[in-house]
């Protein structure tokens, strides 16, 4: 029995030398390795588990002794890491609050308090709920505040022009001169043409064009477009205008005698007349700038054509982009007839068109 403990003995000791010897050389060979890499060693999730679970069994005063890649307290690290996310349960946890406000519903709070300053938190909650949206007026409150908007008795409550007109612009019409050159017998005169533009449905009347617009000329004007039923300005409430001395004081009589409420511009603010001043642009553009007019007919006739063409034949980006009154062969749907092209002016407008069938 004693000769077998003996014997175990020297075998034990014997192998125990062997893994000493075998421990010394790889850690001999991990100094001269990282001696060699000049670049810090990366590791993947896998190998730095690897590492972890060997290194928590060695200890840290085994590691300090054989580690050359890698601190031992890092390796103790992961390994405490590897232990903690065993016991993580924050994926599966359910989070506790209401949930957050989407951007749309926020974009679309902001939208009610901009554009209707006397609403509160309860109209706006209100109007909310008739699109579907269960929110209370108190995450309508956080919500503005949090975006820089007051309550709605501190709230801005002066209403803009762009909002005065939109609010209007069924009852809205305005007017303004544009001139053009004409070859006459006597030689060029320019002529005065005096249109008027309804701001909803973006039709143009034109009231006339003379060389001298007279006062007697603008009240005649204006008694033509005041006229019941089939003047021009029937149903309008205002007249939007700039401070041309040609709008005299006669002339602003009338379109009040007719119901309407003139509006004199401030001085040198065309955009707040812009409708009518995109217009201008239009026919100067598209009709005018082409042409070289004779005679007073001649600038009648081309205001005629571009007037229809304007009505019937130009998309209006405005009006989403579609025609103001489509003519009868219009028929966008039917694409088994062939394109056809309808020209005016001798070519300088251009309508294309399908044939409804």
């Amino acid at each position: 029995m004693m000769e077998a403990v003996e014997a175990l003995a020297l075998v034990s000791g014997s192998v125990n030398k062997e893994l000493l010897a075998r421990n010394e050389y790889l850690a001999t060979e991990n100094k001269i390795l990282k001696s060699k890499i000049k670049k810090p060693v990366s590791f993947h999730n896998s190998e730095r588990i690897q590492l972890a679970k060997v290194g928590k069994q060695i200890g840290l005063n085994a590691l300090k002794e054989i580690s050359c890649i890698v601190k031992p307290e890092t390796i103790l690290k992961w390994f405490r890491k590897l232990v903690a996310k065993k016991f993580d349960g924050s994926p599966y946890r359910r989070k506790h609050g209401r949930p957050p406000i989407s951007i749309e519903l926020e974009k679309l709070m902001i939208r009610f308090a901009e554009e209707h300053p006397s609403w509160g938190y309860d109209r706006i909650s209100g109007a909310l709920s008739n699109l579907g949206y269960n929110i209370s007026d108190r995450t309508v409150g956080n919500v503005l505040k949090c975006n820089g908007i007051p309550p709605a008795p501190d709230r801005n409550q002066d209403t803009t022009w762009a909002t005065f007109i939109k609010n209007h612009q069924d009852v809205i019409a305005a007017c303004d001169f544009f001139t053009t050159e004409v070859i006459t017998p006597v030689g060029l005169i320019t002529y005065n043409v005096l249109f008027f533009i309804h701001i909803g449905s973006r039709k143009i009347h034109i009231a006339g064009m003379t060389p001298y617009p007279d006062e007697n000329w603008m009240k005649q004007v204006a008694r033509n477009v005041t006229m019941e039923e089939w003047g021009f300005l029937s149903g309008c409430k205002y007249l939007i205008h700039d401070r041309d001395m040609k709008f005299c004081k006669s002339f602003c009589g009338i379109i009040k005698s007719g119901g309407m409420e003139p509006l004199k511009l401030p001085p040198r603010s065309p955009n707040l007349n812009a409708f009518a001043e995109r217009w201008v642009l239009s026919i100067k553009s598209e009709c005018i700038s082409g042409l070289i007019l004779f005679s007073e007919e001649s600038l009648r006739q081309a205001l005629r054509e571009y007037t229809t063409h304007y009505h019937e034949e130009r998309n209006h980006q405005g009006k989403g982009n579609r025609l103001l009154c489509p003519p009868q062969e219009y028929d966008p749907v039917n694409k088994d007839s062939g394109i056809r092209c309808h020209s005016r002016l001798g070519g300088v407008l251009k309508y294309y068109f399908r044939k409804a069938v």
